[in-house]
């Protein structure tokens, strides 16, 4: 019975596993591939591509007008022809940004924030690989950037800038995070408009608008912002990550709807406080109203001249009086999710910004403390690595009350088994009877006969909790163990069908069984060999490939999470067989090792 109820959870774990490999891993490898292929395309500029039927003619402002009739983004190139990335950047007037963790610049033309590089992110584990890219200009292959201005109020017909004004700069150097930039922009109507944007020491832009009216009359205005993404944007199309519009509205709380949720039609919100934008794995962008005012938010799209989707926000009116000057601010988020900046924003006043990662619905209670746990000791310990294998041995022994009254029940069971040989015998016929009997010596024995199943289940949210982390967390992706795992979050990249590296050439995909996926397999075949082979011929095979099933399964996992298992696999053998040894069971590995080799006699099969 005890090793029926062993294999009872090894095969509710190969099915969640199955189901999880074939609904998740490879698929996100294959997006991965997909993605990092998209990425490299934008960084190269001889090699860049234009999205289908994407053009700078692509502008929303015909199809997806803004809350209240806010603007939306204005075209920046003529003729319609996309241009490589350095070839859009060099089409307009630019300042420099040049703070602690980005660069990029802004372009005077319609004073947008559209070129955006982070300095601490490389497009692979090789630090001379292109930084990421997260905005890109009008005119590159998929334009994405933040615009700021005014639109009129009701029955005003002001001039204003938009999407085609040219600022002037009045600082001079780039934008630091010591300093900031100052753009003005006079309508000839007795309006000047002055933006001042100043960037911390982060991804927190900070936009202020300052309207000083030099004129006879009051004037009415709208501030706005918006995000406006060209293209259709590369995801990895997983059920459990979302990547696409995201936001925070007040009380409504939390919205997410997709790409195409939002292509049938606009999302429309009015709230006060919170924050939208557009998240993708790793990266994110999300305006940040005032959180202190009402505003009316937007997620559209719009098709014309090709894919494009857009977040924006839309202020109560502002009244400027002749003579007086009035100020808006509004500020942009556009780098790294990583958890302690997004925290930190969150301690400011941005309304529940933690859900830009998303850590799942279901999993949330688990995930993050899971991620606080492992950065704990990271930064105990350095490594990411060692901090899994210390929470995995915490994990042990949070639960060690629920596994040690597991194994103590497997060791009871082992001690009655000649019992139980006894009950079959006396009953050879009656199947009903042999249940009663053996469910009355449970009882007596105080024996739980499911107890087997819950040291395998116990580990499964956590093993869920920690892919999820090293799926989602950008602290470990890129992030070395030691030797020749450079990315936990990644697959071991050793193969044992070129003897791991020592033959000059590459294997299929599907043959990439790593050092550490044999290590789990020899750890998983031990621990199974602390128990002899069921007598049924059929759950012998099963007990005895099942080691060789699971490596093959694995093997394309995140290194961190085979890691993880083969830890927890040699921390339960010595667990168990502590436990046997104090409940005087015979434990013979060896022994039971060298019967899955044995051929068994006809005689003994019989008997079993």
């Amino acid at each position: 019975m005890d090793n029926r109820n062993t294999l009872i959870a090894i095969v509710l774990s190969v099915l969640v596993l199955v189901g999880w490999q074939y609904f998740v891993a490879k698929p996100q490898l294959d997006a991965q591939r997909e993605q990092q292929a998209a990425q490299q395309a934008l960084t190269d500029e001889n090699k860049a591509t234009p999205a289908p039927g994407v053009g700078p003619q692509a502008a929303p402002a015909a199809g997806a007008q803004s809350p209240a009739g806010a603007p939306a983004a204005q075209p920046g190139a003529a003729g319609g022809q996309i241009k490589t990335r350095e070839q859009a950047l060099a089409g307009a007037p630019r300042v420099k940004i040049d703070s602690n963790r980005l660069d990029g610049s802004i372009s005077l033309i319609g004073g947008r924030v559209d070129d955006v590089q982070l300095k601490d992110y490389r497009e692979t584990v090789d630090p001379k690989s292109p930084e990421i890219v997260l905005f890109a200009p009008i005119g590159s292959p998929q334009p994405y950037y933040a615009e700021f201005g005014y639109v009129n109020g009701a029955g005003e017909n002001v001039k204003l800038p938009d999407g085609q004004t040219e600022w002037k700069a009045e600082t001079t150097g780039p934008l630091t995070t010591e300093k900031p930039v100052v753009l003005v922009w006079d309508n000839g109507q007795g309006l000047v408009f002055r933006r001042t944007i100043s960037i911390d020491g982060d991804y927190l832009f900070t936009v202020k608008d300052n309207v000083q009216n030099t004129g006879a009359a009051a004037t009415t205005l709208h501030p706005y912002a918006l995000l406006s993404r060209h293209g259709e944007p590369q995801t990895l199309g997983y059920w459990f990550l979302h990547e696409g519009p995201i936001g925070v509205f007040g009380q409504e709380g939390l919205s997410y709807p997709t790409y195409k949720d939002i292509t049938g039609g606009p999302r429309t919100y009015k709230a006060t406080g919170g924050w939208l934008g557009f998240t993708d794995k790793y990266w994110g962008a999300a305006l940040i109203p005032p959180q202190d005012k009402g505003y009316a938010a937007r997620f559209a799209s719009a098709t014309e001249g090709g894919k494009l989707y857009q977040s924006d926000y839309l202020l109560d009116p502002i009244v400027v009086a002749p003579g007086a000057t009035s100020e808006s601010t509004a500020r942009l988020f556009a780098g790294a999710k990583q958890v302690a900046v997004i925290d930190k924003y969150e301690s400011q006043g941005v309304l529940k910004f933690e859900l830009m990662i998303d850590w799942g619905t279901y999993l949330h209670l688990v995930t993050k403390p899971m991620f606080y746990a492992l950065d704990f000791f990271y930064k105990l310990v350095g490594n990411f690595g060692i901090a899994i294998l210390i929470v995995t041995l915490c994990v042990k022994i949070i639960f060690f009350p629920l596994a040690n009254k597991s194994y103590v029940s497997m060791s009871k069971m082992k001690l009655v088994q000649p019992e139980m040989v006894k009950i079959k015998e006396r009953f050879p016929d009656d199947k009903q009877r042999q249940q009663q009997e053996l469910m009355e010596l449970y009882k007596r024995e105080k024996i739980n006969p499911l107890a087997g199943c819950l040291p395998i289940l116990i580990q499964i949210p956590v093993f869920f909790a920690l892919y999820k982390v090293l799926f989602i967390a950008i602290e470990m992706r890129h992030a070395p163990f030691y030797g020749w795992i450079h990315d936990l979050a990644a697959p071991d990249p050793t193969s044992l069908f070129n003897l791991f590296g020592l033959l000059p050439y590459d294997v299929p995909h599907f043959l990439l069984i790593g050092v550490w996926p044999i290590l789990m397999g020899i750890s998983m075949f031990v621990q199974m060999r602390l128990n002899p082979a069921p007598p049924d011929p059929t759950q012998a095979m099963i007990f005895n490939w099942m080691p060789l099933f699971f490596t093959f399964l694995l093997a394309s996992f995140p290194a961190g999470l085979v890691i993880y298992w083969t830890w927890n696999n040699l921390l339960s053998i010595l667990q168990q067989w502590i436990i046997m040894k104090r409940q005087g069971v015979e434990v013979n590995i060896i022994g039971n090792t060298l019967d899955v080799f044995r051929k068994k006699k006809p005689a003994d099969a019989a008997k079993s």
